[in-house]
């Protein structure tokens, strides 16, 4: 199936908020990982997001070339291309964009898709991120209305994030204390500068004690309850119920539980990098343990070409990122509800 049309995703989001399930996003860094995360939608019967972020790009580009436009290019293309095969939709999607990364990846990256939805053609990309945790909220949200326009041209969604996430990902870096909690102010602040869809679509990833990266169930205090505080505070002041959709960053060892009720609160976009990057490397080790002998030339032997051939222990890595989306998707309940259009 083609990757999803502009109206196809935003119908996607639609039934998600009214139904009460989310989407994973999965973090993608080279084919074989775009490859599982599709398969893995596929075999949950779920439409779903892949996204790729600006390490993720400059890999995808070549190590050594570090070419963050082209790699996010060629990134939409083989996804665009090996989507076919499937029949659920996908949406592509840029992650964590500091300032720096908004001029020189996410500008040049709308206006190739805007030149080619003049030219008749598909953005090349569904949705991109602008990461204005590290900055006031003043300067966000200025940078934000400008996005949201050129958005808008590219037939593209923006997503903001209003608060911050704590630990690390891709560079980004940041402390856990008292602003990994977005308040109603934030929220209220939001909506007056972007307003609740008149200007143009926006996903926002208001914070609640999320953290990147690796963490055990109990270790970080998340607050999902404080969404539904923001939407309905929110909601009062611009006349719709939930008026956000809502993004949850940071997941990795959140409790059944947590997930629920973010996504009772609007959450219909849920990101996950560090546990699918655990399931496509994990089986990759215990194919090279199982057949040390095999894969390396010990003693004067030569090894076994079948089994330090990539595909070998590819193809075990592909199984075990797919399996892991699987598992995601019932979580969020996004499994078995495709629009397969």
């Amino acid at each position: 199936m083609p990757i999803a049309s502009p109206e196809v995703y935003a119908e996607m989001i639609d039934r998600a908020k009214t139904q009460g399930f989310a989407y994973p996003a999965i973090n993608c860094t080279s084919s074989q990982t775009i490859n599982a995360a599709i398969r893995g939608f596929a075999e949950a019967g779920s439409d779903g997001i892949v996204q790729i972020s600006t390490g993720g790009a400059e890999y995808m580009s070549g190590p050594t070339v570090k070419d963050r436009v082209r790699g996010a290019i060629a990134f939409s293309v083989f996804a665009a291309e090996v989507a076919k095969s499937y029949d659920v939709n996908i949406a592509l999607h840029t992650d964590h964009a500091p300032k720096d990364a908004v001029e020189a990846w996410v500008k040049p990256l709308l206006a190739a898709s805007t030149e080619r939805v003049k030219n008749g053609g598909e953005p090349y990309f569904q949705s991109h991120m602008w990461d204005g945790s590290a900055v006031p909220l003043d300067e966000n949200l200025t940078l934000a209305e400008e996005l949201l326009e050129l958005s808008t041209a590219a037939h593209s969604i923006l997503e903001i994030e209003v608060g911050v996430v704590g630990g690390e990902e891709d560079g980004v870096e940041n402390e856990i204390n008292d602003k990994l909690y977005t308040t109603v102010e934030d929220g209220l602040a939001t909506a007056r500068a972007l307003g609740t869809g008149e200007k143009g679509r926006y996903l926002t990833a208001l914070t609640f004690g999320n953290v990147h990266g690796v963490y055990k169930p109990g270790n970080v205090k998340l607050r999902p309850e404080l969404l539904g505080e923001i939407q309905e505070k929110v909601g009062a002041e611009v006349g719709k119920k939930a008026p956000f959709d809502l993004v949850f960053h940071g997941g990795s060892g959140s409790s059944a539980e947590e997930i629920a009720e973010a996504v009772r609160h609007g959450v219909v976009k849920m990101n996950i990098d560090t546990d699918t990057q655990y399931a496509f490397t994990r089986p990759v080790v215990e194919h090279m343990f199982r057949n040390y002998d095999g894969v390396l030339k010990i003693d004067g032997e030569v090894g076994d070409k079948k089994l330090y051939d990539p595909r070998s222990y590819g193809k075990a890595a592909e199984k075990g990122m797919a399996e892991r989306i699987v598992e995601a998707c019932q979580n969020l309940g996004s499994a078995g509800t495709s629009l397969k259009k």
